[in-house]
């Protein structure tokens, strides 16, 4: 009897800390559920990744496709390809050169114009503070010039006495 009664006892325990360890994984679970917004918003990430994964295979398959149609005709005409090729790469690239100086010179006339009415555009105390210390510079050499002038006058009359 007294087997029988441990037992009992052991299968009690058992299930009573089956059941808290159960309760308690249902409460973490219900803790840590994710909410409607989430439930979607990874749905829709799915969604989007697998719409995006066939528009990848459509779109490599279309490539192959044409690479495999279209290969033999762009090899038979390629001396006539490699040339229009290289004509149009120079002019398209001497347009965008012309393009991109001509916006280079209106930003920097737009700076320009800024800068001389007063309205202190973007480096324009940069600039002010170089030209201070462009004139600062200017003075401190004209007086050290000044300062040697002397000395120099002194060397070239001990180099040329009778000059």
């Amino acid at each position: 009897m007294d087997e029988r009664q441990t037992g009992r006892r052991q299968a009690a325990i058992s299930h009573d800390l089956t059941g808290r360890s159960g309760i308690a994984l249902l409460r973490w679970i219900q803790d840590h559920a994710p909410n409607s917004s989430q439930v979607v918003g990874f749905l829709s990430l799915v969604i989007s990744a697998a719409i995006l994964l066939i528009l990848t295979g459509l779109t490599v398959s279309g490539a192959t496709l044409g690479l495999i149609v279209f290969g033999p005709l762009l090899l038979i005409t390629s001396p006539v390809w490699v040339p229009v090729g290289a004509v149009a790469f120079v002019l398209l690239a001497g347009a965008a050169s012309v393009v991109g100086a001509a916006v280079a010179s209106a930003a920097v006339a737009t700076w320009l114009y800024r800068y001389f009415t007063g309205r202190h555009p973007v480096g324009s105390d940069g600039i002010d503070f170089a030209r201070s210390r462009i004139a600062d510079t200017a003075i401190h050499v004209k007086d050290y010039a000044r300062g040697c002038g002397g000395y120099f006058q002194s060397r070239i009359k001990d180099a040329a006495p009778g000059a």
